[in-house]
């Protein structure tokens, strides 16, 4: 006789409620080149941008004005880059995709990921379908750092 591994059951209902993990729904992101990077509680659309680069912004740790954003990023993070910026230089850690190396987005905080309050995607680095350029990813290029 063969032996019974395992046994479940499945249930649903139309009439139940939508549970709080049901109605919150994740984004999923791509690199150009189809490479899974981020995956978040909201749109990036939605989310507010840096003045210095339109870089989004995303907020990494909670404070008392605001909750942190969920969100998971599967990048490599290089050396830090110092930038001149008006009043001074800022010092970046870039995130690059770990398949075609192109820039994602940085932190101005040393790894690991979500050390510091913000992180910052790039404009035009991500896209919602693989295979599929955004429509931001040539706006203003001469002027990104």
């Amino acid at each position: 006789m063969p032996k019974v591994v395992s046994r479940s059951a499945v249930s649903s209902s139309t009439d139940a409620q939508p549970t709080a993990s049901s109605a919150a729904a994740l984004r999923v992101y791509y690199c150009i080149c189809g490479e899974f990077i981020l995956v978040i509680d909201k749109s990036l659309a939605a989310l507010p941008r840096r003045k210095t680069d339109n870089a989004i912004v995303v907020r990494s740790q909670d404070t008392d004005v605001a909750k942190a954003r969920i969100f998971k990023l599967n990048v490599t993070v290089n050396e830090p880059i110092f930038l001149e910026r008006q009043g001074g230089h800022e010092k970046q850690y870039r995130f690059n995709c770990p398949r075609c190396s192109l820039p994602i987005g940085y932190q101005p905080t040393p790894p690991p990921i979500k050390s510091g309050p913000f992180v910052y995607i790039l404009p035009g680095a991500l896209t919602q379908m693989q295979g599929q350029i955004p429509p931001d990813a040539f706006e203003d290029a001469e002027s990104r750092p």
